[in-house]
């Protein structure tokens, strides 16, 4: 049977950052969007209005701070290497992130076969965030059971890899996880652990699993 690997990207994929502190950062406003992190981090909002005030943050955002803000962020190394490995066992790989999807769905580039972000208006933006397009936990095992239907997997068949709250659902929902560079919220539920800035040794952990 084929496995689905799914991978959060926020402090998963990427190292010790996010999409929306990388996008902020090429506009010059790194205080900013710490501000409205640290707000959702300690829930005092919650995804749709933490789409609604980025998205009011970039205002004078283009394509290229987007292009930008992907091809410098920090990723993990070895993730085009392992999402071939992957591909090449005829297992599948997905990325599933809260974050915009026009930021997230570049990954299809590198190879995974479905990317999953929060939609937001095109840019640049001249339309107002819609909620019902802004992704939250629950989405994501929602998400999950989608691309097990269109893949033929079961949830016994899946492996999650995420580092945060966002990520607590999806750990709860499916048999293994692996926390990476995880907080509290993960790391209790979480089959494996793993700190460090490679993806080749997180799936070192788990790819003679079956």
């Amino acid at each position: 049977m084929a496995k689905l690997h799914l991978f959060d990207l926020d402090g998963t994929l990427l190292y010790g950052s996010a999409a929306p502190v990388e996008i902020s950062r090429q506009l010059g406003l790194a205080e900013e969007i710490a501000e409205i992190e640290r707000a959702f981090v300690t829930r005092e909002i919650g995804p749709p209005e933490f789409a609604t005030r980025v998205r009011e943050l970039w205002a004078d955002l283009t394509e290229a701070h987007v292009a930008a803000a992907f091809e410098g962020a920090p990723w993990l190394s070895g993730i085009r290497e392992v999402w071939a490995d992957i591909r090449a066992g005829g297992d599948y790989c997905a990325v599933v992130s809260l974050s915009p999807g026009f930021f997230v769905e570049r990954l299809l580039g590198w190879g995974a076969h479905a990317a999953y972000g929060s939609r937001f208006p095109a840019v640049p933006f001249r339309e107002p965030i819609d909620p019902a397009g802004i992704l939250s936990a629950a989405a994501k095992v929602r998400i999950a059971d989608e691309l097990c239907a269109k893949f033929g997997v079961g949830r016994a068949d899946c492996v999650a890899y995420g580092d945060s709250m966002s990520d607590a659902e999806l750990f709860g929902a499916l048999p293994v996880s692996v926390a990476v560079n995880a907080d509290h919220h993960v790391s209790g539920l979480a089959s494996y652990a793993y700190t460090g800035s490679d993806l080749r040794e997180v799936y070192e952990l788990i790819r003679n699993r079956r």
